[in-house]
């Protein structure tokens, strides 16, 4: 798989993401105004191929920023690949996820890996599902509490874990990536697995987060070609982004 995400490969990906105007950008990293890369990560990592994360982080290193690049900048770029990775193994599974980090963490410069949680370990269940609370109002809109039900008769403890732990502990923390790139990451990680309803519902999330119908579909549309490019095949189609 290493060999056939190459630069060419990446660059197509890239430049299906549309580009902001510089009143949007400025004073913006290239990175952070177009996260095609968390996506096409992510889409790997989903779709079992661990050895392509790595091919990310070296094009984005490479490619994509400054040659005298501060390592403060390589470093948020590293961090927005590892927390995407991680925050979309509860999704993917955990074992993708791993084998992912894993091969990120190899192929990492010493200087760009982590050392430290930066989750607050501190917090209470209680406060973190009152910061779920928050980002799933957010992405849910005014279906939140019609889901949440919906969860809670299937199973209480799935409606808890996925409010409190997924969407308090895991997804809730912005430090690295923002409401957005996570959502984005949601996305890229359901549409690799397949899974039709999810992905309507996080598709309506991103817009909700603030994405454009056009910087989703682009979301979109670098997950589905990267997931082809390994080898995905869906059973049903892959929902269309509600205009």
């Amino acid at each position: 798989m290493t060999n056939t995400v190459t630069t060419a490969f990446l660059n197509q990906l890239k430049a299906i993401y549309p580009t902001r105007s510089p009143a949007t950008s400025s004073n913006a990293t290239t990175f952070s105004t177009s996260p095609w890369y968390i996506v096409a990560a992510v889409a790997l990592s989903a779709s079992n191929k661990a050895d392509g994360v790595p091919r990310v982080l070296e094009h984005m290193l490479n490619e994509e920023l400054p040659k005298d690049a501060k390592v403060e900048d390589q470093m948020v770029l590293a961090r927005k690949l590892r927390e995407a990775i991680f925050k979309s193994g509860l999704i993917s599974g955990y074992p993708k996820a791993i084998n992912s980090l894993v091969a990120l963490h190899e192929a990492t410069p010493e200087p760009l890996r982590e050392t430290e949680i930066h989750r607050d370990t501190n917090k209470s269940l209680a406060e973190y599902d009152e910061k779920g609370k928050i980002f799933w109002n957010s992405v849910y809109g005014d279906t939140s509490n019609n889901l949440y039900d919906m969860l809670y008769k299937v199973y209480p403890d799935l409606a808890w874990f996925s409010r409190t732990v997924g969407y308090g502990i895991t997804y809730g923390s912005m430090e690295y990536l923002s409401p957005l790139e996570t959502s984005y990451s949601l996305v890229a990680a359901l549409i690799a697995g397949d899974t039709p309803q999810q992905i309507a519902w996080h598709l309506a999330g991103a817009k909700r987060c603030g994405a454009s119908s056009e910087e989703v579909q682009a979301v979109r549309s670098i997950a589905i070609e990267v997931s082809k490019h390994c080898g995905i095949q869906w059973k049903n189609p892959v929902p269309e982004i509600d205009l």
